[in-house]
């Protein structure tokens, strides 16, 4: 029976029969409801029906993520479930980026979480670090920084490789998410990238739209059954867009609602 997961979510109408035995013999021990036979399932029966949708909702309800928190009560088995089930090992993991380039910002933006860079005063969109990822983009002082700290660390990425740097130059997310296809960058939707969350990789930026132009930025330092470690600058413990520092977070893959920036391979 396969462990490993299929790199899509799997749900009512599933093609794949041995991934829904599978999934049916781990919820009947795992729930331990085998001399239940109302919620019994059938394991030598390849159908996702309405009968397992059910149960997965069951065990979502009695099991929370690898950070505590509840598992989405909504009968499908995604990344972040799978893994509860069968464990972090049949996820896939994804800890380096391929291409040198958004190798190298990911240790540039390791470099500046270290360094526990923090508004100064609080509460001001300033401070020297944070007016130096402004300026990179050609702003004062004052205004919102996630997407200039992106750029800060594109910038500082390719100097440091002796290349050009790809990465559109802005301070405005949803302006970068407009503009950078027209730089050779791949848009993944966030709606593609939920029915499939092994198009990820590190390296990637992902873009939130909170409506009326505003929005939110950070790079995906590493991936883990569903889960995204992340480092965002304008940010804090809670993932708020207007936090005081650039911190890294854990966030699941149905938190991004925009979708994703590649630059792999763009030069």
């Amino acid at each position: 029976m396969p462990t490993q997961y299929p790199g899509h979510i799997v749900k009512v109408g599933e093609t794949d029969v041995a991934v829904v035995k599978a999934l049916k013999a781990r919820l009947n021990a795992d729930l331990g409801i085998g001399g239940d036979p109302s919620l019994r399932l059938d394991e030598t029966d390849g159908n996702f029906g309405p009968k397992m949708r059910q149960v997965v909702k069951l065990f979502q309800a009695r099991n929370v993520d690898p950070k505590g928190r509840p598992l989405k009560q909504d009968g499908e088995v995604g990344a972040i479930t799978w893994a509860v089930l069968f464990g972090q090992q049949a996820v896939q993991n994804l800890a380096l980026a391929i291409d040198p380039l958004l190798a190298e910002v990911i240790k540039v933006a390791q470099t500046e979480e270290a360094k526990k860079v923090r508004e100064q005063p609080r509460n001001s969109n300033g401070g020297p670090a944070v007016d130096a990822y402004l300026a990179s983009v050609g702003l004062g002082t004052g205004y919102s920084w996630c997407c200039a700290f992106t750029y800060w660390c594109f910038e500082k990425a390719a100097s440091n490789l002796g290349r050009r740097n790809p990465m559109v130059k802005t301070g405005g997310c949803l302006k970068h998410w407009q503009a950078a296809p027209g730089q050779g960058a791949k848009l993944l939707a966030a709606g593609a990238v939920m029915a499939d969350p092994g198009l990820l990789r590190p390296g990637m930026l992902f873009i939130m739209d909170h409506g009326k132009g505003l929005g939110h930025t950070g790079l995906i330092e590493a991936l883990a059954g569903g889960l995204l470690t992340t480092i965002e600058g304008n940010t804090d413990g809670s993932g708020t867009r207007e936090g005081g520092g650039v911190y890294r977070l854990t966030r699941k893959v149905g938190e991004i609602n925009k979708g994703y920036i590649d630059y792999a391979g763009v030069r």
